[in-house]
């Protein structure tokens, strides 16, 4: 689907130890206020081999890991990257968001 790819594209972006959110992400790649497309864009690579998109690095508008498949990779995935998690899977966005250009 072409605007997986261009999300994907944007997602790509996103350097190790950032994030970004769902909306934010949309915005980027051409599809303000559809920030479920993302969360369906993000859900499909499970069924692909694509290795290459870094899916953990996008959380919800709080800050909130809403990952309903795989919360704890989500999270080990940005701890691995330095991203400090709470307990309650939230992520410090005055700290960790990536500051692309809107």
């Amino acid at each position: 689907m072409k605007s997986y790819e261009a999300i994907y594209a944007v997602v790509r972006q996103i350097p190790p130890g950032r994030v970004s959110s769902y909306g934010r992400i949309a915005v980027l790649a051409g599809f303000g206020g559809q920030a479920r497309l993302v969360g369906y864009a993000l859900h499909a690579l499970r069924l692909t081999s694509e290795d290459e998109v870094p899916w953990w690095r996008v959380v919800n508008h709080r800050g909130l890991i809403t990952n309903a498949y795989e919360p704890a990779l989500q999270r080990a995935l940005l701890e691995a990257e330095g991203v400090m998690v709470d307990a309650g899977d939230r992520i410090d966005l005055r700290h960790y968001l990536w500051e692309a250009n809107l």
